[in-house]
């Protein structure tokens, strides 16, 4: 049996090590990506002028009456002192060709005090340039930028998969890594003093098992973000009932029909004020997200500069019908059935902002261990597989090795090394 169980992990472990790595080193970064963004490109998080800022209502008005090909689909209602007001566009219908206007941006940068257009960027292109490095490495996290076709975010998927497979693989390599009950000490050891082979050993089994809770969190909730509809809802529901939301439920999300109108931002907000102070809500209208495809429109409740909900199950949400203004569901933290608070704490225990800044500084060393539990099993197996090779190719000698060694293994492994393989 444990030999089987080696032998799978080994396998499971070569499948996902390289995009494991991938997604360690990129998860660490992109605890910080607001800051790092900001760091990297300041003339697109500084605004230029000092004066008084407009509201993110008379911005936005501004910017669409001086471009009339982008339509605001995300605003936040007010800047940051000193910083631009960062919105989300999309391209309107071209009247003269009926197909949507030819863009190379969905994110601006405004100056709050005059309404200018201080910088403009495809968020997520396939770029390493300095003004998008951050948003290609955010999406890089969760898709390898993989494309989306026949509907299928290939890429998401992919990660998706990889989380399920990190995640079964998780509770084997614990299981492997107590070879017995005698030795559970050597577990938890480092030799640096070896170094070489037996530091990149324990660094993969006895990092691993320090961590460990930390990593199967964090597989969880890599599943849980990436495959949310399709698999994770599906399973939760059997467990609990779950709340419906425009977003999730194709019951209530709907294509805009011909005739239908849209009710103007103002007016939602002048609902969402009054729908906020019903539910207790403490903090006000944040920003308002206009989601076509499903023609509604989301209101998020935060304070100013406080969009990411950097403590705590993060920022309340609530959805109306863009034509009626109807009620069509609610996302408010701590609220709701036992599935309802399961959904909404994964990504903040993904991100680490369910802790603040502490969790953030933990989920960015995880990423690193991460990347550091890919590599050195890489290496592991790279070096079994080329004892193996060496092994083929002697014959007289493999049939010489002792019984409790498998054939390419060496004598002078210790045996807790060859049990934990």
């Amino acid at each position: 049996m444990r030999g089987q169980l080696v032998r799978l992990h080994r396998w499971l472990g070569v499948a996902t090590a390289l995009f494991l790595f991938v997604a360690g080193l990129t998860g660490a970064i992109i605890a910080w990506d607001h800051e790092l963004d900001a760091a990297l490109n300041p003339s697109f998080f500084k605004a230029r002028t000092a004066g008084p800022a407009l509201s993110g209502l008379e911005l936005a008005r501004r910017v669409e009456a001086a471009d009339p090909r982008v339509q605001v689909t995300y605003l936040p209602l007010a800047a940051e002192p000193g910083h631009t007001l960062q919105m989300m566009v999309l391209p309107r219908t071209n009247p003269a060709t009926r197909e949507p206007y030819k863009l190379d941006f969905n994110q601006i940068a405004v100056d709050p005090a005059t309404g200018e257009v201080q910088g403009r960027r495809e968020w997520g292109a396939f770029s390493l340039s300095r003004i998008n490095l951050l948003p290609f490495v955010y999406k890089l996290h969760y898709t390898l930028h993989l494309p989306f076709t026949g509907g299928v975010d290939l890429g998401v998927w992919l990660m998706g998969v990889v989380g399920i497979i990190w995640l079964f693989d998780s509770v084997i390599a614990l299981w492997l890594s107590f070879p017995s009950v005698k030795s559970w000490r050597k577990s938890f050891a480092f030799r640096f003093g070896r170094g070489g082979y037996a530091l990149t050993f324990d660094l993969h089994r006895s990092g691993g098992v320090w961590i460990w809770g930390l990593l199967l969190m964090v597989a969880l909730t890599s599943v849980s973000m990436n495959l949310a509809a399709p698999v994770v809802r599906p399973i939760v529901s059997m467990f609990s009932t779950l709340t419906p939301d425009p977003i999730n439920n194709p019951e209530i999300a709907r294509a805009p029909q011909p005739g239908d109108g849209v009710l103007s931002r103002e007016r939602i907000l002048q609902i969402a004020e009054e729908a906020g102070k019903a539910q207790h809500i403490a903090a006000p209208p944040g920003g308002i997200y206009y989601a076509e495809f499903v023609h509604a429109y989301g209101v998020g409740f935060f304070q100013t500069g406080n969009d990411h909900g950097d403590m705590g199950l993060g920022n309340p949400w609530m959805y109306w019908d863009t034509a009626t203004g109807k009620l069509l569901g609610r996302q408010i933290p701590g609220k709701g059935t036992a599935g309802d608070i399961f959904m909404q704490v994964q990504y903040p225990l993904h991100s680490g902002r369910i802790l603040g800044i502490g969790g953030r500084i933990l989920i960015s060393a995880v990423g690193i261990a991460v990347a550091v539990l890919s590599a050195t099993g890489l290496l592991i197996w790279l070096k079994k597989l080329n004892a193996r090779r060496r092994a083929a190719h002697k014959p007289d000698e493999a049939q010489k090795a002792p019984v409790t060694r498998e054939p390419g293994r060496t004598p002078a492994r210790p045996r807790e090394e060859i049990a934990a393989e």
